[in-house]
């Protein structure tokens, strides 16, 4: 042992101790989903603390001169009788929670780990043992930097166990004033029944008149009949306890008006109120948080979105791999693996994935090349695509697959959605990662390109008839539902009548029909115009009324509709539309094109409205060093910038505060309300969100040296996205420094930044990409007929909860993707989804 005891006095520098805030990788290699219990277990940088599989551990070691590793292996522990007891109170979580005592258990098996210290490049092993007889200058360093990595809590554990309290519940805004009627209501302590249809369980009553009501009726047609939800909307009255739940602890108290769970402080006497001793009551109804831990327990088996109870075929091999649900990821689950199908993403980042892998960082787990390139590999190669170990008697499907943990980390990193554990919108997300694919593809190929495509926005003034043409791009084409269109409106319409009646009669009523929506109707629906009520019209120079009407000016490679199926109801509640849609496979929509202008249409002059003046921006010239003499595209060299008060108003009326909306409206250039709605939403929790808008305005003359001072930090994080320095110094100085605001800006002036010479590394933009893009953004054009390939399914009331599926078309057989199930698909409910992925038929 002399000989490893004097290699690792000499790499005992590059040994380091864990501290608090390190970043340790010890459950999931850097380039690949290699884990402690894979084969050749798992090497960690005893330096950098960095992951590494069998396969890329010597590319580390080659790369940074690193020869100290960390070697973990571990194996399954068998299963005792006591393990697999599901009764187990060890086992059962009692808390809708993750990361905290008593809630879902996210290490529930259970290994034997063995680990040494490993020495490149001649993989000399060192155990505990061995350091015994070591040097005490050795062996202290290295058992202390073992014993920090084997107790430091793991990036991946830590990012799995991310705390989250789905029970925490805030005081309603109703409790401590809340009116309640002296009725003479009494309720009994037991024998509750629904006022109107009778329905024994699931039962609310009303804390201000003491109405006992059934509650809601869940997605698959359990729960109640909506009667206390009912009895909300005609009253208003605000607070419901759920019979059942009331214990001298508490109880169940949901406030319809704030549409949450909520505490009422003030609950002993609210059901004093009514005769109900709180302290004499017994639980014997499940709450809703119980209810809904023993629906998440449930999330993954099959039965939850099967295909009329078939027995489907496990599927497994290249691009059939399963991804875990890493606590209501099927969003992001569903969505990369139908991205993965398209062969531009397989090029971009799997083709070249050597190439990604080389040029790495020296953390690699913050790249964005680099952790899509892995997943994108990982899903196409069918390295992890096999059955799990236990699963040789069960068909389920499931898989041992991958557990996309350093992936969501970094693609939700700082987004206020997507860096939780609850359930997220799987459009929303798809546009989310198209923009980061898109900021981190600047130059070079990207991807996002297959799906990018431009609108034609063609606007009639009504009052001068004169027309103005505008394009944007846009990367989903969403596909309203006219719910009038219905063909089954007789049916619908009797069947509410039956509701009606049976809620009369005091009775449950049927089951609801499913609204048949024909496909026709919902593009007829996407063509009709818009009308416009405060138009400001440059021909007559007023406000006036127009009409907007949208069509494509080119046709994407791939096609992505989204059937908008999340809506508001009159209460505001949010509420998901039982649709049946007859989604096509093939498709056709050449003549939603776009014409342009056309022969004795007239053009509304280019005058812009009359400027809203800002009070805090001095009326001068404003061009400093954003603009010259021959363009003041960016800004006007008189005037203040011009934002569409009528937007503005819309905003406030929503009861955004008044510069909020300014800096929505402003930022995003008077492209219309969604627009601006869209930026308040994403700008909430800016710190400056309400203060006083600040224009962005230069302190120096045209090609002078600018007086303000430039953070490095602030430019290197913006170089980093794929743009040149020069391009980055020129977002920083528009936007004042602030480096949130400077991304904003320079993603919303790429045609202008088309327009300097200097891109990355110094070289111009016609040296790094062989010559002059046009100008505009890049979008490929083609034929309008288009073939499915994927789609992807929702099943629950909101985009909040629930689950999602995808299904696509592997070499014309329809494959079910449900996280670490994988199946052919033997009916695929193309009627029910919610986003539709199309490819363009070449002929």
């Amino acid at each position: 042992m002399a000989d490893v005891s004097e290699v690792l006095m000499s790499v005992l520098s590059t040994i380091r101790v864990p501290r608090p805030g390190d970043r340790v990788h010890k459950d999931e290699c850097a380039f690949s989903f290699a884990n402690p219990e894979a084969e050749g277990g798992l090497y960690v940088c005893m330096n950098s603390f960095l992951g590494f599989g069998a396969q890329y551990v010597e590319r580390h070691h080659n790369k940074t001169g690193q020869r100290a590793y960390l070697h973990i292996k571990r194996t399954r522990k068998a299963q005792t009788d006591e393990d697999t007891n599901s009764d187990s109170p060890k086992k059962k979580p009692t808390r809708l929670a993750i990361g905290i005592e008593g809630g879902f258990d996210v290490e529930q098996e259970q290994y034997e780990e063995e680990v040494k210290v490993v020495l490149f490049p001649d993989k000399q092993e060192v155990t505990l043992e061995d350091l015994t007889t070591m040097p005490d200058v050795v062996r202290e360093r290295v058992s202390l930097s073992m014993a920090g990595l084997m107790s430091a809590d793991s990036v991946g554990h830590a990012l799995q166990v991310q705390q989250w309290d789905g029970e925490v519940r805030q005081e309603s805004r109703h409790a401590a004033a809340l009116s309640q009627l002296d009725n003479g209501v009494k309720i009994p302590p037991s024998g509750w029944k629904c006022d109107m249809c009778g329905l024994e369980e699931n039962l609310w009553m009303n804390l201000s008149d003491g109405k006992v009501l059934c509650g809601r009726r869940y997605f698959d047609g359990t729960g109640g009949n909506n009667h206390a939800l009912l009895h909300f909307q005609q009253t208003g009255y605000p607070l419901a306890v759920k019979l059942g739940t009331i214990t001298p602890d508490g109880a169940d108290v949901y406030s319809y008006e704030e549409d949450d769970m909520v505490l009422d402080s003030k609950l002993p006497e609210h059901l004093a109120h009514f005769g109900i001793d709180m302290m004499t009551m017994e639980k014997t109804e499940s709450t809703m948080a119980e209810l809904e831990i023993a629906a998440n327990r449930r999330v993954g088996e099959w039965e939850v979105i099967q295909e009329s109870g078939a027995m489907l075929q496990p599927l497994t091999g290249p691009g059939l791999t399963g991804m875990r649900n890493l606590g209501n990821s099927c969003y992001l689950n569903s969505v990369m693996q139908v991205l993965f199908t398209v062969p531009d993403f397989q090029r971009k980042y799997v083709s070249n994935i050597e190439k990604i892998f080389a040029n790495a960082p020296s953390d690699p787990t913050q790249d964005f090349k680099t952790q899509v390139a892995k997943l994108g590999h990982a899903l196409l190669s069918g390295e992890y695509s096999k059955p799990t170990c236990d699963s040789e008697d069960d068909p389920s499907g499931y898989q041992v697959g991958i557990a996309p943990r350093m992936f969501k980390a970094l693609i939700g990193r700082g987004h206020p959605e997507f860096s939780t554990n609850r359930q997220q919108d799987a459009q929303e997300f798809f546009l989310h990662f198209i923009n980061m694919v898109e900021r981190n593809c600047r130059y070079g190929e990207n991807p996002s390109e297959a799906f990018r495509f431009l609108v034609e926005e063609r606007i009639v003034c009504q009052q001068s008839n004169r027309v103005k043409y505008t394009q944007r791009v846009d990367y989903i084409m969403q596909l309203p539902v006219p719910m009038e269109q219905a063909t089954n409106a007789d049916e619908l319409q009797e069947a509410e009548q039956m509701r009606v009646e049976a809620e009369a009669a005091g009775v449950p009523p049927p089951p609801a029909p499913r609204a048949s929506i024909p496909f026709e109707a919902c593009l007829a629906a996407l063509s009709e115009p818009e009308t416009l009520m405060d138009f400001w019209s440059s021909a007559v120079q007023a406000k006036t009324t127009a009409s907007k009407t949208t069509h494509f000016a080119s046709f994407p490679d791939y096609l992505v509709i989204q059937i908008k199926k999340f809506t508001f109801g009159l209460d505001w509640i949010p509420k998901k539309l039982d649709v049946s849609i007859d989604v096509p496979e093939t498709l056709d929509l050449s003549s939603l094109r776009g014409t342009g202008l056309q022969p004795g249409e007239e053009v509304l002059p280019e005058v812009a409205p009359p400027p809203l003046m800002t009070p805090d921006v001095e009326v001068k010239g404003i061009l400093g060093s954003h603009g010259n003499e021959d363009d003041d595209s960016l800004y006007s060299p008189l005037l203040s910038p011009v934002m569409d008060d009528s937007i503005v108003s819309q905003l406030c009326e929503m009861g955004f505060p008044l510069e909020a909306c300014r800096k929505a409206v402003y930022c995003t250039g008077n492209t219309g309300i969604d627009a601006a709605m869209n930026w308040v939403m994403g700008h909430m929790d800016d710190p400056d969100f309400s203060a006083p808008m600040v224009l962005p305005c230069g302190s120096s003359a045209p090609g002078s040296t600018p007086t303000e001072t430039i953070s490095e930090d602030h430019l290197a994080t913006i170089v980093s996205m794929g743009f040149g320095r020069d391009q980055a110094t020129r977002a920083l100085r528009a936007a004042s420094n602030v480096l949130e605001r400077a991304v904003d800006w320079i993603f919303s002036h790429l045609d202008d930044l088309d327009s300097m010479d200097v891109s990355e590394g110094g070289r111009s933009a016609a040296e790094s990409e062989g010559g002059r893009e046009p100008p505009g953004p890049r979008v490929r054009d083609g034929d309008g007929k288009y073939e499915l390939f994927a789609f992807i399914s929702h099943m629950g009331t909101s985009t909040m909860c629930g689950h999602y599926v995808c299904h696509i078309k592997k070499d014309q057989q329809w494959v079910i993707f449900n996280d670490q199930k994988v199946c052919a698909s033997e009916k695929p409910p193309m009627d029910l989804g919610y986003l539709y992925f199309y490819q363009r038929v070449v002929e």
